[in-house]
């Protein structure tokens, strides 16, 4: 059993990072490209605490953080470093700091955009150190998509590149779509398993049911992540990026994100069918193309990144070997490539400075003027094509004797491997022949001479290759607890330089000499493929768009009876297949509790018919309003008496906000539609009512919980300090739903008034002058014709009615009424105001702006809410006051009276708003036909 340790600064590392990041440009503002020097710091302690912790995972032992974070979907921040995460957190952490370092020289010094890398790149090497040490699936999912989204901001370091846009926004699509199929493999694997903690997971063994699927999913993440067949065309279009992104992301974090998550999961589904036959075929065929597409390439940093492409492809065979010879193998070559390859981009960039290209068609005698530069390059490459006493000649040599002894497929993916590291030895020679050899007939390229400084990095990350390969015994004491955790196939196999004369060095010596003697002939321009997969993307693509076009225009014609009807029809089909089908409907059901219900139903039913023959629009509106009224009568009757009222208040401020617009359009419908698309409707609409109403009987009848509402009564009182239960949901039970809701009305109405009045004024401007309206004398009929006997009437009750709008704000927590109803009646006094005497008469009702009604509403309502918590209450939590006054006598006070206060302002500032908006529009229209 694993011991462990909870040492508590795994978060805390993470938090560095973050920190760092949001640091970076300001330090880089105040130091210049210094500042880099700084920032490197955190990844720098990473990778000391990562060192700190070798003789733990020596020892097969780990450490591990937990803390709470959103329990209620298993999202908790779930930390833990084992072997693998302790490799890759060395790589992430020591290159990182490196590849900062090495930016010093690479950028210049009048660099735009210098601190906005800086944190950005810290932020992925945050991002990258919590994904490789969460234990948490949905966490790690959290940190994969960080990295996705700070590795777009790093290849498009400059936007004003059309390649650097274009490659960013190809590798955010394929990883992200991947990612989000990985997501999906995650909820499968932590519902069935009951816990989305990773190591738990694997202790109880996933759940076999849907396995095949989740892992399936799992891998469309990690193969897309790494650039595997048939993604691998984003890596080699991402080379637009800088250099030292291209050493980091894509050598030694990025990419080894997914490999690392094949490595992961290796040891616990490795045995289960889709893993072993999906991995060996696509990285296979990965390796093979890769390395075939590399010994083509005219551009060295191209070449490194088709063989970046083929060293992935092999690192996914090895692991998918599963056994526990194949992950050691995958382990070592994971370290030497990281090293390796970091090293030969740093190379890469260095030359690219110096001379001003990349092609080696142009490069030529730099082995003479950069002695240095070309030993570190030959030291990497020494690595990479497998030369003993290398980090890579380790890895390969033991890859090759994972499938030496095993079944007649693993000698067929040994046969792969083979002719994958000889393509690797050839387009290596290619590389050190194309950008360094001295090209007859071609004078030496100019080269300014790079400042030694520079060369730090890279001649670190070379040596530290030549080194791990002289350790590789002490080496293999550090990953064989990651190796035994595989079940074992042949003789067990431990990582050395020297094993004698076996058949993994004949095959290596092998490949180091077919390679060297075939690899020069193979570099040649026919060597081409009839496709490659960037265009296959950019014709995707191209379609996508196309048939996206298409879609919206055959769709998007500017009908609103075509959008409704297609919504409707979904509708129909959908929910009445289900109805048809499987639905459990009541064995009985009750059609009314009195007569009177079904003679108000009927009621409805004929002025909805009425409504859809109706020739004139104010006919048809009064009808719908009917029916409106035919509903809050059977909220009546079914003992709703506040629901009732704020229907028939709703549907008389509904007719009232119609009729403002109903008087600048035609009295009667037009002639269209056509007969035959009326009956249409109307059978559309039978349909739509007869499933909606079989919904509803289904839903009802089909409860077999008890209601939540059945303690609504009792909390109402209790809880609420009110008898009035449904005003008590809406400002204490469930006051965040109302917050919600009258935040939208405020949004709305803001909108409103903004579209309306944007055009009045754009209509002024071109008018080249205002309307004005002249206030009538108070028993003077208003400018557009008002009746005098309206507007006396009109003025007499109107301060009635807002009395008692305000009668029954206060009377709702224990009667019907409250903040919402009150609002509705006194917008209701508002409109008749208006319709009496237009726009002077509302602004003598109301001199005050619309928006700071609305504003004053919003506040009020969230002000309660913030009172309650400063109180040391939750936030809207009501407090019940309970006092005796001299005079008043006893006084029941509940605080959410305040929060209604707020609902009333905001439907009352609502109903301002709609009617100085629509009314000033109509007024100007009416003065200016």
């Amino acid at each position: 059993m694993p011991a462990y340790a909870y040492s508590g600064r795994v978060l805390v590392l993470v938090v560095v990072h973050g920190v760092m990041a949001v640091a970076a440009p300001a330090l880089v503002r105040w130091l210049g490209r210094p500042a880099l020097y700084l920032v490197a710091l955190a990844p720098l302690a990473a990778l000391c605490w990562a060192l700190a912790h070798t003789r733990k995972m020596n020892s097969g032992g780990a450490v591990a953080e937990s803390y709470t974070w959103v329990p209620r979907i298993g999202l908790d921040i779930d930390l833990r470093m084992a072997t693998l995460s302790w490799l890759m957190v060395v790589l992430v952490g020591g290159i990182g700091a490196l590849v900062l370092v090495y930016s010093v020289r690479y950028f210049p010094p009048d660099q735009t955009g210098l601190g906005r890398y800086a944190g950005v790149f810290v932020a992925f090497a945050g991002a990258m150190f919590g994904l490789v040490v969460s234990d948490n699936l949905l966490l790690l999912y959290v940190f994969w998509e960080l990295t996705t989204v700070f590795s777009y901001l790093l290849i498009a370091q400059d936007p004003t590149k059309r390649a650097n846009r274009a490659a960013a926004t190809q590798a955010l699509l394929v990883t992200t779509l991947g990612g989000l199929a990985m997501l999906a493999g995650f909820v499968i694997l932590g519902e069935g398993a009951g816990t989305y903690r990773f190591s738990e997971i694997a202790a109880r063994q996933p759940d076999a049911r849907h396995l095949t699927a989740a892992l399936v999913l799992v891998l469309l993440g990690a193969l897309s992540k790494s650039a595997i067949f048939p993604f691998s065309f984003w890596l080699p279009s991402a080379m637009a990026a800088p250099t030292p992104v291209s050493a980091y992301l894509h050598a030694a974090a990025m990419v080894k994100a997914g490999i690392f998550l094949i490595a992961l999961f290796g040891p616990t589904v490795g045995g289960d069918p889709p893993w072993r036959p999906l991995l060996l075929v696509t990285g296979i065929v990965t390796m093979l193309l890769g390395g075939w597409a590399a010994l083509r390439q005219h551009d060295i940093k191209l070449l490194l990144a088709y063989g970046t492409v083929s060293q992935l492809g092999l690192l996914t065979a090895v692991f998918g070997g599963s056994t526990a010879n194949a992950a050691l193998a995958g382990a070592a070559l994971l370290l030497a490539h990281a090293l390796f390859k970091s090293t030969l981009f740093l190379v890469v960039g260095i030359i690219d400075v110096s001379t001003g290209t990349r092609d080696m068609r142009a490069l030529s005698g730099l082995r003479e003027t950069t002695p240095a530069l070309a030993a570190v390059a030959a030291l990497a490459a020494a690595s990479m094509a497998g030369l003993p006493p290398f980090a890579g000649f380790v890895g390969k040599e033991a890859a090759f004797a994972a499938f030496l002894h095993g079944s007649a497929s693993d000698l067929v993916v040994l046969a792969a491997l083979v002719i994958g590291s000889t393509l690797t030895v050839a387009y290596t020679i290619r590389f050190l022949w194309g950008a360094f050899a001295t090209k007859p007939g071609r004078p030496p390229t100019p080269v300014r001479a790079p400042a030694r400084d520079w060369l730090v990095g890279p001649a670190i990350l070379a040596v530290a290759g030549l080194g791990v390969g002289a350790a590789a015994k002490p080496l293999d004491g550090v990953l064989a607890p990651y190796a035994d955790m595989f079940p074992a196939s042949g003789p067990a196999y431990h990582l050395a330089v020297w094993h004698g004369l076996t058949g993994p060095l004949g095959l290596s010596v092998l490949v180091l000499v077919v390679g060297a003697v075939v690899g020069p002939r193979l570099a040649a321009d026919r060597l081409r493929l009839p496709f490659d997969g960037g265009t296959v993307y950019v014709r995707v693509m191209a379609w996508l768009d196309r048939g996206a076009v298409e879609l919206t225009g055959a769709t998007q014609r500017g009908s609103l009876p075509s959008y409704l009807g297609v919504i409707l029809l979904v509708l129909v089909f959908g929910l009445g297949g289900i109805l048809a089908g499987s639905a459990p409907w009541p064995d009985r059901g009750r059609a009314w509790d009195t007569s009177l219900q079904a003679v108000v139903g009927a009621g409805i039913v004929v002025a909805a018919v009425a409504a859809v023959r109706a020739l004139r629009r104010l006919t048809a509106m009064i009808l719908v309003g009917v029916s409106g009224y035919g509903v809050a009568v059977l909220f009546i009757l079914h003992g709703a008496p506040d629901l009732a009222l704020t229907q028939f208040l709703v549907e008389t401020a509904t007719i009232a906000m119609i009729v403002l617009v109903l008087r600048r359009l035609p009295a009667k419908f037009s002639e269209r539609p056509i007969r035959t698309s009326r009956v249409g409707r109307i059978l559309l609409g039978i349909a739509v009512g007869a499933v909606a109403a079989g919904m509803t009987f289904v839903a009802v009848g089909g409860r077999e919980a008890t209601p939540v509402s059945v303690a609504f009564p009792d909390l109402a009182v209790s809880f609420g300090g009110g008898k009035n239960v449904v005003n008590v949901i809406l400002v204490d039970i469930r006051a965040w739903d109302t917050m919600g809701e009258i935040s939208v009305l405020v949004v709305a109405a803001t909108g409103v008034a903004s579209l309306i009045y944007r055009r009045t004024a754009a209509l002024r401007r071109r008018g080249g002058g205002a309307v004005t309206i002249q206030s009538p004398g108070w028993l003077r009929a208003g400018a557009g014709g008002q009746s005098v006997i309206l507007e006396v009437v009109t003025r007499l009750v109107f301060h009635t009615i807002v009395l008692f709008s305000i009668f029954l704000l206060f009377s709702g927590h224990n009667a019907p009424g409250g903040g919402f109803a009150g609002g509705l009646v006194a917008g209701l006094a508002l409109a008749v105001r208006y319709l009496a005497g237009g726009q002077a008469e509302l602004a003598a009702a109301a001199p005050v702006d619309a928006g700071a009604v609305l504003g004053a509403g919003l506040f009020v309502a969230v002000g309660t809410g913030v009172l309650a918590m400063f109180a040391g209450a939750q936030v809207l939590q009501t407090a019940i006051v309970d006092v005796h006054l001299p005079v008043l006598g006893d006084i029941h006070l509940v605080t959410s009276l305040f929060f209604d206060i707020g609902v009333y302002l905001v439907i009352v500032g609502l109903m301002l708003d709609v009617l100085r908006s629509l009314g000033a529009e109509i007024d100007r229209q009416g003065l200016t036909s």
